[in-house]
């Protein structure tokens, strides 16, 4: 099953935009529990209050190899367990084109993610050994969640105008309403938003920055819908270091719900 039509199809049946991050920091696990425990019960808890998850590599990288086999151990876990719900890399991977070849091998073949995050710097181009896997999602960064993203991506250069509106633009392009390549957007920059769908119509959109950040679900929901699911709206830290977090979880999913709803 295409990317794409995998996260739209749990999204749909869960009611839910949900993605939790895995941002899993080894350093403050407790009682002996490994990352893959601690990751396991935040998936178990919450399975059905999302439509994606998003280990983020760097946080297991740090564990070193003992790290890396946590990663693996989480992902087969989430493939074997809950086969429907898409995992996404937060890797941010991006350089020449031998290697990302290595870059993605090791993301949908030793991992077998749904869907990686890059970012463009080294050119749209330099990303095409990642297209080769049709049916894995290529999320570009575009305009990111942290506030030293107005240091380039809100600089103007022209026609068509800011540098984030110039990669939104070239994204689309590249897809060319294939539904592989999508794009990251923070919440943080909610009043943005009406523009980028402007640019980008309706196509598969990461938003990250709601939770700790400070983003809410009311920032992200004015032009958005569940039953379109054209938005994946992540949430990190505030969910898996809650007191509960399937109660965190869930607030959030009935936000959106209530958006949706029109209420």
């Amino acid at each position: 099953m295409k990317w794409e039509q995998k996260y739209r199809s749990i999204a749909l049946k869960n009611k839910s935009l949900l993605c939790v991050g895995l941002d899993i920091d080894f350093t403050k696990l407790q009682n002996g529990e490994s990352q893959f425990d601690f990751a396991r019960r935040i998936v178990d808890e919450t399975y059905d209050l999302v439509a994606a998850y998003k280990p983020n590599s760097a946080f297991f990288e740090a564990n070193g190899a003992e790290g890396i086999n946590e990663l693996g151990k989480i992902c087969k876990y989430l493939q074997e367990r809950y086969p429907e719900i898409p995992i996404i890399l937060d890797a941010k991977r991006g350089d020449i084109g031998s290697t990302n070849e290595q870059y993605g091998k090791f993301a949908f073949e030793y991992l077998g993610v749904d869907a990686i995050t890059l970012q463009p710097y080294a050119g749209l181009g330099a990303l095409l050994p990642f297209e080769k896997y049709q049916d894995k999602g290529l999320i570009v960064l575009c305009k990111t969640s942290n506030p030293e993203s107005i240091e380039f991506q809100e600089r103007e250069v022209g026609n068509p105008g800011k540098l984030w509106e110039v990669v939104a633009k070239e994204v689309v392009k590249r897809d060319a309403g294939r539904g592989q390549w999508n794009i990251v957007f923070g919440a943080t920059h909610a009043t943005e938003f009406v523009q980028m769908r402007k640019i980008v119509g309706n196509m598969l959109v990461l938003v990250p920055g709601v939770g700790t950040q400070g983003a809410t679900i009311a920032d992200v929901m004015r032009e958005e819908n569940i039953e379109n699911a054209n938005m994946i709206i992540n949430a990190s830290r505030s969910v898996i270091y809650a007191d509960n977090p399937r109660a965190e979880a869930l607030k959030l999913v009935d936000d959106m719900r209530r958006y949706a709803d029109g209420k």
